[in-house]
């Protein structure tokens, strides 16, 4: 129900419809509902859409205010305004402006059941060429990773040196986030480049993605939920699979970037280096 619900933000969702979809009386679907995800539904659309709304206005600055507060499902920018604050601590505008990331991941946090579909994944070993790639390296909160975007996104308009538009990027997390304490996360954020980058007021550095076999499975949907898809390599696939690891952190590769994309078509490769 979850991925029906992520698959149709634009759609009016109504009870009626989605207890339908359920097999269930809109009763039951409540109370079913609910007790699966400690949210009610309407609670949770609404979330999502928010959610989706907070990182198109720091991510497409041009989007105007008013189209992603009616994209949202709002009738107006005012009683858009008012839930955003409500659900974020910041108005549209001012997180816009200046996002207060470490508060927003704290609000935004919500656990929901795992997706058991992941066991299920398509696995194919590859060949990976080596990868030279630009890096700026987060070391801290996981809830500020996303400030990290935003300052190697203003490297790659500034440099030139790693365009979005033709160049692949990368994703190195050497730490699980639900497991090792805030202050000693490491992820590494990565576009690909053909030479090594000079020095630069951001901090961006060189670094190579090693070469090597890897096994790739693509994870479609909420890159927030990115972790079932790699737990279920390692606690399913890999046992299964009679390979040993290399000595190389898995990593993602971003093949969408767009935030106007709805999150139920983001395609993420996980690659999982192997001997």
């Amino acid at each position: 129900m979850l991925d029906y619900i992520d698959r149709r933000l634009d759609d009016e969702l109504t009870v009626d419809a989605l207890s339908a979809v359920a097999n269930f009386s809109k009763f039951h679907f409540h109370r079913q509902f609910s007790q699966h995800c400690g949210i009610s539904v309407s609670r949770y659309i609404q979330f999502m859409r928010l959610k989706r709304a907070a990182y198109r206005l720091v991510f497409n600055p041009t989007a105007p205010i008013i189209d992603v507060a009616l994209d949202s499902g709002f009738e107006n920018p005012e009683s858009f305004s008012r839930a955003f604050k409500a659900a974020f601590g910041q108005t549209p505008r001012a997180f816009r402006k200046t996002p207060n990331w470490a508060a927003w991941s704290e609000r935004s946090r919500m656990r929901l059941p795992p997706d058991e579909r992941t066991k299920e994944m398509d696995v194919k070993i590859i060949n990976v060429a080596p990868i030279l790639v630009a890096t700026l390296e987060h070391r801290g909160a996981p809830a500020l990773l996303n400030e990290s975007v935003q300052r190697f996104i203003a490297w790659r308009k500034s440099s030139g040196l790693s365009p979005v538009s033709r160049c692949e990027t990368y994703g190195v997390p050497y730490n699980d986030p639900n497991a090792t304490p805030p202050e000693e996360f490491r992820f590494d954020i990565c576009g690909a480049v053909t030479e090594a980058i000079p020095a630069n007021e951001h901090s961006v550095i060189t670094k190579t993605i090693p070469g090597g076999r890897c096994a790739m499975t693509v994870h479609v949907g909420s890159r927030d939920r990115i972790d079932e898809s790699v737990y279920a390599l390692y606690r399913h696939w890999l046992p299964e699979s009679g390979e040993e690891l290399r000595n190389f952190p898995v990593y993602f590769h971003y093949l969408n970037l767009d935030h106007d994309t709805p999150e139920h078509q983001h395609l993420t490769e996980i690659h999982l280096p192997l001997k």
